[in-house]
């Protein structure tokens, strides 16, 4: 952290922040209520997670444990969520974790967590769709008997062209430019059938619930095929013992994976410019949206491996499937639909967290400042939006499905490591700041938040690390061939001048 406006670490004031919100130009509507923030948050975070991993990490990692593992990654989200709380209602500002890493850190901090999150976003969108593309055609076709061309149905189907993943993304650009409170109705109406769809596995789950498929609960621990790369000499190194499937360790490597089911609490807090009182309502939308999540994704958990033997359950389908396994189409088909329109909102939010970091990177002129001029009618970052959604639409239609949820994930952690450490740093160094929530127990909750963030990080593969490297070394050669130079801040000479 330095104020030598020279130096790669120069920090960027609350103040100044909140002063660049108010040009006209460059200013967002503020429309958003706790109660639009907290739908956000489950709209985004209950999606492909919940519909597709829990049947993975229980068939591969954990069994009927998978729902501690659950329960271990809702932890980890909650102390960071603390740690965003913070920071969401003391710097109100569009871009999260990069800009709560500007005011606290640095530059140089701040654009490498804008550039992961713009990453993080991209993809998740990218991939949300292509996932929400292949549940449409497979309604189609059973309930229809309509069929997608192939050459247009994506590379997953033997096709070229994901016409369908590729017409949402821009649709759903379309949705944010007009603004901000539309797609919140929108999200509602999606969620809520979301949230009924979930309640339905757990209520109507029940009632074909054996308990010997909850036999063993945490089945016998087996050493991870091919290990885990250079991660699991690492682990075994600092803390003792191997990284597993099954067994006690397997309840933590199920719980880095099924980490990615609660991506999205942190996304509310990109929307903080356009909250109409930040400092209310952000802590509201981030940690109840969490713990609304948390508790639903729990419950589903237990049921669901209570229905079917973890070892049989589906990789690709686990609620669905369950329901089929005890002769219940009817919901079987329900879930399915469900999950199809839930991913809607998954996609919209994370294009919407994706923009508004790309817009406030711009506005301080790490990026082009063009992006962050915002339409005269909608008071939306149009421009941004408009180049963001047509490159992700392109990547949508051309992606073909991969393990990509891992490489998100590290990203996310990452995010949630810098703005724990922004947390500690600026209570040392801004106290006088107004706080309207406070991150209890600075700095144990923060630290606990780095550690625990951190553990998770090493639970994942080698190859996902080599990427995250990749992706960063290439942040790092832009920002010193572009944003160093062309930062606001680095040209202001001074505050008064900024």
């Amino acid at each position: 952290m330095s104020s030598d406006l020279n130096s790669p670490f120069r920090t960027k004031t609350v103040e100044q922040s909140i002063r660049d919100t108010e040009e006209p130009e460059h200013a967002l509507r503020k429309s958003l209520s706790a109660w639009d923030l907290t739908v956000f948050g489950v709209g985004v975070i209950i999606g492909t997670g919940i519909f597709v991993l829990t049947g993975i990490a229980a068939r591969n990692n954990a069994g009927p444990a998978t729902a501690l593992s659950f329960v271990v990654s809702g932890v980890v989200c909650a102390l960071a969520a603390l740690c965003y709380a913070e920071f969401a209602s003391t710097v109100p500002v569009a871009g999260s974790a990069y800009t709560f890493a500007y005011a606290s850190i640095g530059e140089l901090p701040a654009w490498i967590i804008g550039w992961d999150l713009v990453l993080e976003f991209a993809l998740g969108t990218a991939v949300v769709a292509v996932g929400w593309s292949g549940y449409v055609r497979h309604l189609m076709h059973t309930n229809l008997g309509w069929d997608m061309p192939v050459a247009l149905s994506g590379p997953d189907a033997g096709g070229h062209f994901d016409l369908l993943a590729f017409l949402l993304v821009l649709a759903l650009t379309a949705i944010l430019v007009v603004g901000t409170k539309l797609s919140a109705r929108i999200t509602a109406v999606v969620v809520a059938i979301k949230v009924t769809v979930v309640l339905l596995v757990i209520i109507a789950g029940a009632f074909f619930i054996k308990a010997d498929n909850y036999s063993p609960f945490i089945p016998p621990a087996k050493p991870q095929p091919g290990g885990s790369g250079w991660t699991a000499p690492l682990v075994q190194l600092i803390f003792g013992f191997q990284p597993t499937n099954f067994g006690v360790m397997g309840i933590f490597t199920a719980a880095s994976l099924v980490f990615f089911a609660f991506i999205g609490f942190d996304v509310v807090a990109t929307a903080a410019e356009e909250t109409k009182n930040p400092q209310r309502d952000m802590p509201r939308g981030i940690l109840g949206s969490l713990l609304i999540c948390t508790l639903l994704y729990v419950a589903v958990t237990i049921v669901v491996t209570g229905m079917q033997y973890y070892a049989d359950m589906s990789p690709t389908a686990p609620l669905a499937e369950a329901f089929k396994s005890v002769n219940q189409p009817f919901f079987s088909g329900a879930i399915s639909l469900g999950a199809a329109v839930g991913l809607i909102t998954v996609s919209m939010i994370l294009l919407l967290g994706q923009t508004r970091v790309f817009f406030a990177m711009s506005r301080d002129g790490l990026l082009p400042r063009t992006f962050s001029v915002t339409h005269p009618k909608y008071r939306t970052p149009y421009r941004a939006t408009l180049l963001l959604g047509g490159i992700i639409a392109i990547v949508a239609g051309f992606t073909s499905l991969e393990k990509l949820a891992e490489l998100v994930n590290i990203g996310t952690l990452f995010a949630f490591v810098v703005v724990a450490l922004g947390v500690i740093i600026l209570r040392r160094t801004r106290p006088d700041l107004h706080r309207s929530f406070r991150t209890p127990w600075v700095p144990v909750v923060p630290i606990l938040s780095i550690a625990a963030s951190l553990w998770l990080m090493l639970n994942l593969p080698a190859e996902t690390w080599a990427r995250f490297a990749i992706w960063m070394l290439i942040g790092f050669v832009v920002y010193f061939f572009y944003g160093r130079s062309h930062s606001r801040l680095g040209k202001s000479g001074q505050d008064a001048e900024y």
